[in-house]
C-alpha cells in the first residue's frame, strides 16, 4: 500500500505520496476494479503512467489542468512536484478499471536513455514533467500490452513490456502535455535556440509589459518575421502564449498563497482586472476564485 504524508496548510493543501517503489524495484504495477474513485490529491517523487477504463464523466485533474475524461483515459506524470488526481465527478460506472505503474528512469544528458535508440522515449518523457495525455488512437495501439501487464510474472519481461507501451506511446502525433510550464515550474525547452531566448526573456519578465519589439529583436528578426516564426515553432500566437505562461503563474499563486485576486491579477503581468478574470474564466472554465474554492475543497489533507 502507498503512504501520505502531509506538508503543512500554509505549504500545500497535496498530499505527498510515499509509494511502494524502493530500493532496487523497477516497477509497481495495481490494478483494480472499482465503483469511485476515493483517493486524494497528491504528488510523489516517482513517475506514474495511469490507465481508466469505463469511467467516463471522470474529472482528471493535472496542475492546473482539468479535464472529463471519456470511455478510456491515459497519461503519464513525471513531475515530481506536480499534483494530480482523478476525481469522481459525475461518474456513475460501476465497472471502472484502473492500472497503475509507478517507475523511475534517469533522464540525465549521460543517462542510459540518452542514447540515440531512446530519444523519442526520453524526450516525452521530459515533456510529461507537465503531464501528458494520449489520444484514443494512441491508447488502443498499446491497449494489449497494458492489458496484460499486470499479468506478466517474470519481472524482466514486466519491464521490457512496459518499456515498449512507452515507446509505443513516444512515437505519437497526438500526444498533448497537460499543466502549464510555469504551473508546473518546468524550464522552457525548444528546438530552436531564437524560440528558447524568447521563452527564457518571458518567463523573466512576465510580471511588466511585453512588447514585440523587444521579443523580434532578441530573436535577430522583423516584429512582423517574427509572429509568424514563433506561430509556426510553438502552435500557439506571441499573445496566446504570454497568456497562457501569465495564466499559469497566476493559478500557481491562487493555490499557494492567500493573496487577492486583485493582487495575483496585476503579480501576473496582467493590467485589468475585469479582463483578467474573464481570459481566466475562458480558459479555465471557472472564475479565479471559484479555481482556489475548488482546489482548496478537494484537496484537504488525510
Amino acid at each position: 500500500m502507498s503512504r501520505l504524508s502531509g506538508k503543512t496548510m500554509e505549504e500545500s493543501r497535496v498530499i505527498h505520496e510515499i509509494t511502494p517503489l524502493m530500493g532496487k524495484d523497477s516497477l509497481y504495477i495495481a490494478e483494480r476494479r472499482k465503483k469511485e474513485f476515493t483517493y486524494p490529491i497528491h504528488n510523489h517523487e516517482v513517475f506514474e503512467l495511469n490507465f481508466v477504463e469505463h469511467a467516463p464523466g471522470v474529472r482528471r485533474v493535472v496542475g492546473d489542468s482539468s479535464e472529463v475524461i471519456g470511455e478510456y483515459d491515459l497519461a503519464i506524470i513525471t513531475g515530481s512536484d506536480l499534483e494530480h488526481v482523478w476525481e469522481q465527478n459525475t461518474c456513475t460506472s460501476e465497472n471502472i478499471r484502473e492500472i497503475t505503474v509507478h517507475f523511475y528512469l534517469d533522464l540525465s544528458d549521460n543517462g542510459f536513455l540518452a542514447r540515440n535508440p531512446f530519444f523519442s522515449l526520453r524526450k516525452m518523457l521530459l515533456e510529461a514533467r507537465k503531464g501528458m495525455a494520449f489520444s484514443l488512437h494512441d491508447i488502443m495501439r498499446v491497449y494489449t500490452m497494458l492489458d496484460t501487464l499486470s499479468s506478466v510474472k517474470e519481472g524482466f519481461y514486466a519491464v521490457t513490456q512496459f518499456l515498449s507501451i512507452l515507446y509505443e506511446l513516444s512515437k505519437s502525433t497526438e500526444m498533448r502535455t497537460l499543466a502549464s510550464s510555469s504551473y508546473a515550474k518546468v524550464a522552457v525547452e525548444s528546438d530552436s535556440r531564437r524560440v528558447l531566448k524568447v521563452k527564457n526573456y518571458i518567463a523573466k519578465n512576465y510580471t511588466e509589459e511585453i512588447r514585440l519589439n523587444t521579443l523580434a529583436e532578441i530573436a535577430g528578426m522583423s516584429p512582423s518575421a517574427f509572429s509568424r516564426f514563433f506561430k509556426l515553432r510553438t502552435g500557439r500566437t506571441l499573445s496566446e502564449y504570454i497568456i497562457e505562461q501569465r495564466l499559469g503563474y497566476a493559478s500557481r499563486m491562487l493555490v499557494d498563497t492567500s493573496n487577492s485576486v486583485a493582487e495575483i491579477c496585476y503579480a501576473c503581468g496582467f493590467n485589468n482586472l475585469s479582463n483578467f478574470n474573464r481570459i481566466f474564466k475562458k480558459k479555465k472554465n471557472c472564475s479565479p476564485t471559484e479555481f482556489r474554492e475548488n482546489y482548496h475543497k478537494t484537496r484537504v489533507i488525510v
